[in-house]
C-alpha cells in the first residue's frame, strides 16, 4: 500500500513540475530547428536573480562581486563554438571602452577550457565563468532542455544596472546567430 502511494504521490509531484516547466519554457531554434529552455529570461525593471559562478581561478564570483557596476551577461552553449568565440571577442573588444561595466561571458565550459580560450586568443576585457556547478542556467531559465546540446546555455545577453535591475534582454532566437551587441551596449550607455 505504502509502495502504491509513494509512486502515486511521485508520479503527481512529476506531472506538476513538467507542467510548471512546460508552461514558462521558451522555445528557441538550433540551425532552425526548435529546442527548449528551462524557463524565460528574468524580466526587465525587476531585481537580477543571485547567482554563484566560477572564474578562470576556480573562485566563485557572485552578482555582489559586480555591485555598482553595469553589468553585461554573455550567456552561449560554449566558447569552443565558433558563434560563441565570436561574441566573446566582439564583447571584448567593445567592453574596453565602457565605463564602469564588466561583460561576464558565461557557458558551461569548465573554468580551464575558458582560461585556454582567452589566453589563445588574447581576451583581457571580459571575464569567463563557469555554470559548471551551479544553477545559474536553470535560474536564468538559459538552459537547454532537449536536444543534442542538453545541459547547456542557450545564446541570451542580459544587462543589468548598477543598482542590480535589468534594463535589457535578449533571448538569441537562433543559438546559431550572434546577439544584438548594438542593443546591449546601447541599455549601458
Amino acid at each position: 500500500m505504502f509502495s502504491k502511494l509513494f509512486f502515486s504521490a511521485s508520479l503527481f509531484f512529476t506531472v506538476l513540475t513538467f507542467a510548471q516547466n512546460s508552461k514558462s519554457a521558451n522555445t528557441v531554434l538550433m540551425g532552425g530547428k526548435p529546442v527548449h529552455t528551462y524557463g524565460t529570461l528574468p524580466a526587465v525593471n525587476k531585481a537580477a536573480p543571485k547567482f554563484t559562478l566560477t572564474d578562470v581561478g576556480m573562485k566563485e564570483q557572485t552578482l555582489e562581486s559586480y555591485k555598482g557596476k553595469y553589468l553585461i551577461l554573455n550567456i552561449f552553449p560554449s566558447v569552443d563554438t565558433g558563434v560563441c568565440s565570436a561574441s566573446v571577442r566582439h564583447f571584448n573588444e567593445d567592453a574596453a571602452s565602457l565605463p564602469n561595466t564588466a561583460v561576464l561571458c558565461i557557458s558551461k565550459d569548465l573554468p580551464f577550457a575558458q582560461k585556454r580560450f582567452c589566453g589563445a586568443e588574447g581576451i583581457k576585457n571580459v571575464v569567463m565563468l563557469s555554470d559548471f556547478r551551479s544553477d545559474f542556467g536553470k535560474t536564468y531559465g538559459v538552459e537547454l532542455t532537449d536536444s543534442a546540446m542538453k545541459g547547456l546555455l542557450s545564446r541570451a545577453v542580459i544587462v543589468i544596472d548598477p543598482s542590480g535591475k535589468i534594463v535589457y534582454e535578449e533571448q538569441v532566437a537562433d543559438i546559431s546567430q550572434e546577439p544584438n551587441y548594438e542593443a546591449a551596449i546601447k541599455a549601458v550607455k
